[in-house]
């Protein structure tokens, strides 16, 4: 990209150094980490930067420090407020609270508990409106008005792109890469990082990743249908409308966006906690997942990753870390039919503990009007190794006369 090209743009290297400079020691210099176990399932050479390991939990606390620093003194005593999700609004609040800034965050209904709550506990007045974050906007907006608050944007505001851009700027310090992979909500981070690879590193490519409920970004640079939205795993990024400014540099240093589906950001939050023993949420898996999804794309090269968050509801991570052992069959649902006879349960059960495998559920029923009226139905939910340990299960089982039928 020319000279005249990158001085149009609303952010500069220089804007991203400063900010690095006014939040250090104010955040965590994140671990940057080659993985050698997700380079082997990948094909890639996987380096990951840890930004679930800030003190919020993301890297959002980055941009929002670098923009509370920014105000007024007579904006710090009015108050600040911001629309979020949840990782913006607990990195606000979170330096609000430090600066001795009062803070006010709008969220959406829908935002998971645990990000109200730890909100709520850095000191923020948190009100809950709207089912997005286009709702919850309008709602801070009219508050912010009324109120005489200062509006403290999550992505769209060149001060929070350059402090999301320290973490592209500690990347590039520290290793050389062929790509960095980057999950695109809004777009601060992406744009930040673009940024610093451009003028330090323009021979690394830069790859967004968008759920595909979310295409947002794709959607506003080639000008086609709004996304359709839905119930992501990824709220994070979950923004049916990227910045203003965010989309302008996104266009002009951003190689290639691509999409994965929920299944791929499961897995990759699945095999962040087994394999590196950490907690993502789904945007911040959705660098893992684009590996997962495009392989071809990714195999061979170095490939920085940028998890970026690891606020995810444990009900949420229960239910994906149990979808996952469904998947990969190592909890099978099945179904056994016999006489309704005493011992027979007991029978059954014997044959699955004897072959390693462990029963989680049983539901007997007898009133089913496709089992004999002196027959019973058990559905048996049991726990193995693996795949082949379950087909191993069920041929025991029809070996002995219980032929088992898979739900």
């Amino acid at each position: 990209m020319a000279d005249s090209e990158a001085a149009a743009l609303p952010l500069s290297i220089e804007d991203v150094r400063e900010a690095a400079r006014i939040i250090d020691g104010q955040v965590l210099r994140t671990p940057l980490t080659h993985s050698r176990t997700l380079s082997e399932i990948t094909g890639a050479d996987v380096w990951v930067k840890f930004e679930n390991l800030q003190f919020t939990a993301a890297f959002k606390e980055r941009g929002a420090l670098n923009r509370l620093t920014h105000l007024s003194e007579k904006e710090k005593a009015r108050g600040i407020i911001a629309a979020s999700a949840g990782n913006h609004a607990q990195g606000v609040a979170y330096h609000a609270r430090r600066l001795g800034i009062p803070a006010t965050i709008v969220m959406p209904v829908t935002t998971p508990f645990n990000k109200v709550e730890h909100t709520q506990a850095f000191g923020a007045r948190v009100l809950l409106e709207g089912h997005t974050f286009d709702e919850a906007k309008a709602f801070a907006d009219k508050v912010a008005e009324e109120e005489g608050l200062t509006w403290i944007h999550p992505f769209d505001d060149p001060l929070i792109m350059a402090g999301q851009g320290t973490v592209g700027l500690e990347i590039l310090e520290a290793e050389s890469f062929d790509m960095l992979v980057v999950p695109i909500g809004g777009g601060g981070l992406i744009s930040g990082i673009a940024t610093v690879a451009k003028a330090i590193a323009p021979q690394t490519k830069v790859i967004g990743v968008q759920a595909a409920m979310y295409p947002g970004m794709v959607s506003a640079l080639s000008k086609g249908e709004t996304p359709r939205g839905g119930a992501s795993i990824a709220e994070g990024i979950a923004v049916k409308e990227p910045g203003q400014l965010t989309r302008r540099v996104v266009e002009a240093l951003v190689d290639e966006i691509v999409l994965v589906q929920e299944e791929h950001l499961e897995r990759a939050i699945t095999l962040f906690l087994d394999v590196e023993k950490t907690v993502a949420e789904g945007a911040g898996a959705a660098g893992l997942a684009a590996l997962l999804a495009h392989p071809q794309k990714f195999a061979g090269r170095k490939i920085g990753l940028v998890l970026c968050g690891g606020n995810i509801d444990l009900r949420l991570l229960s239910s994906v870390l149990n979808r996952a052992l469904v998947r990969e069959q190592r909890l099978c649902n099945i179904r056994i039919i016999g006489d309704d006879r005493p011992g027979l349960l007991a029978h059954v059960s014997t044959i699955i503990g004897d072959m390693g495998a462990n029963i989680i559920d049983v539901a007997h029923n007898r009133l089913a009007l496709d089992v004999p009226a002196k027959g019973a139905e058990f559905d048996i939910l049991i726990e193995t190794r693996d795949g082949q340990h379950t087909e191993e299960v069920i041929d025991a089982l029809k070996t002995a006369g219980y032929p088992p039928r898979a739900l």
